[in-house]
C-alpha cells in the first residue's frame, strides 16, 4: 500500500498540489516498523481531490477527509500481508487536507474546519508529537535515501528518539478537543515502551473523569487494542496511575488490594495477578481471549472473604460471569464476542478439575467451542500464579491422544430410535439421549445395539 499512497501523491504533486505521508505510517517507517495502514496529507481541497480520484469516497468531505481506494493488485498484496483487524480504512488510502480545527464542543469534532494551503498548521492541531511529522517518500526516490525526507515542525523525530509521548502544543487544548486522546496517549506509551511527558500526564489526569463523554464504542475499541498489542499490563498500570481506569473500568480498578491466598497466588493481590496474566497471552491473541483473562477474575472483589482455613471467594464464578456480562453490554460488544468473553470467565475455574473429571465430562469439556482460548486462559493464568503447568500438559496429552471420532462419536441413537421403542417426545428425550451420549463416550456402548439394549434397560417404557 506504501506504493499506492506515493503513486497519489505523485499524481497531487503533478496537479500542482502539495502532498505527504503524514502520522502514524511516518512513525512506524521510522522505527522500521510495517505501517498498518498509510495516510496522505495534502492543501488539495475534498473536491479537487475527489475530481483528479473519480473514485474517492467522501466519508468525511466537512473534515477534509476523503478515501481512495486501492487498485484490485493493490488491494490483493495489502490482504496477504496485514488483516481487517489491523487497518480500519480497508484497502484505502485517506486523503486529508490541510486544516486548522476551531472549536470541539462535543469534546470529539471540531465545530468548524478552516482550510489551509501551510502544512505547520495542519500538523499543530494533531494529537502527540510522534505522530505529527510529515515524509515526502518522491524525495527520497530522486536522493537515494531510504525513506526521503522527513517535515517535522513539532519535534517528533526528537521525542521518538528519546521514547516520549508528548502532546503537540497545550496538551490539555489537545485532550479537550477530542478526549480519547488520552486512551490513546497510554496506548501509545504501552506500546512503544515510552514515557508519558510530565506536563502531558498530567493533563490526563487532570482531566480524566471526562474520558466519560467518549462513546462506549470508541473506548472498547482502545482498551480492546490495548490489551491485544502484547503490553496489556503496562497499559493497565498508566490507566490506573492517570485515573483514567476507575472511569472506564471500576470493576478492574475494584481488584486492587484484594488479597488472595498466597499458597495459591504467592504474587499477589487479583489486580497484579490479573495483570501479570496479561503478559502470558499468546500473539496474536483474539479479542475474546484477551476481555476474558481481563474479566476472569472480575468476581472476586464482590465475593471476598476471610474463613478459619484461608481467603476464600465463595460463587465468584457465578458472580463474575453477571459482572462481565454487564461490561460487555456496556461497552457494545457483539452478541457472539459476548458469548465467548463469558463462556471463558464461566469455565477458567474448571480446570482444576480434569483430572477428577469422568472420560464424558472431559471429552466433552475439550469439545467446548473455542477450546484453545479457554486453555491459553488456564496457561496464561497459570503461569501468574503457582506457575505450574501440568493441568496443561495433562489436557494437551489427553487431546493428542484421543481421536476426533472417540471426542465427538456419531450417535449411536436417534429421536426416531426412541419414538419407534415407544417413548412419547418431550423433555425426557434430552436426558435419554445424553445417557447415551455419555456411555458412549466413557466407551460402554460399541454399537448401535448396545445402545438400543442400554435405553430399554435404564428407560423402560
Amino acid at each position: 500500500m506504501k506504493e499506492f499512497a506515493t503513486s497519489i501523491i505523485q499524481t497531487l504533486r503533478h496537479r500542482g498540489f502539495q502532498a505527504y505521508l503524514v502520522g502514524g505510517c511516518v512513525r512506524d517507517l521510522l522505527l522500521r516498523r510495517a505501517p498498518k495502514d498509510y495516510d496522505v496529507a495534502t492543501d488539495a481541497t475534498p473536491q479537487q481531490v475527489m475530481e483528479i480520484f473519480p473514485e474517492t469516497y467522501a466519508v468525511g468531505a466537512q473534515f477534509g477527509v476523503v478515501l481512495v481506494p486501492a487498485p484490485e493488485q493493490a488491494q490483493e498484496t495489502y490482504a496477504a500481508g496485514a488483516s481487517a483487524e489491523n487497518s480500519s480504512k480497508g484497502h484505502a488510502i485517506e486523503v486529508a487536507t490541510f486544516r486548522s480545527d476551531i472549536g470541539y464542543s462535543d469534546g470529539r469534532h471540531p465545530d468548524e474546519v478552516r482550510f489551509t494551503r501551510d502544512p505547520r498548521e495542519d500538523v499543530a492541531r494533531r494529537d502527540f508529537t510522534i505522530n505529527g511529522m510529515l515524509l515526502d517518500p518522491l524525495s527520497g526516490q530522486t536522493s537515494g535515501q531510504t525513506l526521503g525526507e522527513v517535515l517535522d515542525f513539532v519535534g517528533g523525530r526528537r521525542d521518538l528518539e528519546a521514547g516520549i509521548i508528548r502532546a503537540i502544543g497545550d496538551p490539555e487544548r489537545r485532550f479537550d478537543e477530542d478526549k480519547l486522546r488520552m486512551l490513546r496517549a497510554v496506548r501509545f506509551a504501552a506500546r512503544f515502551e515510552y514515557v508519558i511527558e510530565p506536563a502531558t500526564f498530567a493533563a490526563i489526569r487532570k482531566l480524566a473523569d471526562q474520558i466519560q463523554v467518549v462513546s462506549r464504542e470508541r473506548v472498547r475499541d482502545e482498551l480492546t487494542r490495548m490489551l491485544t498489542e502484547a503490553h496489556g499490563k503496562r497499559a493497565f498500570l498508566l490507566l490506573d496511575e492517570s485515573g483514567l481506569l476507575k472511569h472506564i473500568l471500576p470493576e478492574i480498578s475494584t481488584m486492587k488490594g484484594v488479597a488472595q491466598p498466597p499458597e495459591f497466588h504467592p504474587e499477589g493481590d487479583v489486580f497484579v495477578h490479573t495483570l501479570l496474566l496479561l503478559e502470558n497471552l499468546p500473539q496474536p491473541c483474539p479479542l475474546t481471549l484477551a476481555w476474558g483473562a481481563l474479566l476472569h477474575d472480575v468476581g472476586k472483589p464482590a465475593t471476598f472473604r476471610v474463613a478459619p482455613d484461608r481467603i476464600r471467594f465463595d460463587n465468584h464464578v457465578d458472580v463474575g460471569v453477571k459482572i462481565a456480562e454487564e461490561i460487555c453490554r456496556r461497552l457494545r460488544f457483539s452478541n457472539d464476542e459476548t458469548e465467548q468473553i463469558l463462556a471463558l470467565v464461566d469455565n477458567h475455574m474448571r480446570f482444576g478439575h480434569v483430572s477428577r473429571m469422568k472420560e464424558s465430562t472431559l471429552k466433552k469439556f475439550l469439545r467446548m467451542p473455542k477450546f484453545d482460548e479457554h486453555l491459553a486462559l488456564h496457561r496464561a493464568d497459570s503461569l501468574a500464579s503457582h506457575r505450574n503447568l501440568s493441568t496443561y500438559e495433562f489436557i494437551q496429552k489427553k487431546r493428542a491422544e484421543i481421536p476426533a471420532e472417540k471426542m465427538r462419536p456419531a450417535p449411536l441413537v436417534t429421536g426416531g430410535d426412541l419414538i419407534a421403542a415407544g417413548h412419547a417426545p418431550g423433555p425426557k428425550f434430552r436426558e435419554i439421549l445424553n445417557a447415551v451420549e455419555d456411555a458412549q463416550l466413557e466407551g460402554q456402548l460399541p454399537s448401535r445395539e448396545a445402545a438400543l439394549e442400554f435405553v430399554r434397560r435404564e428407560f423402560p417404557v
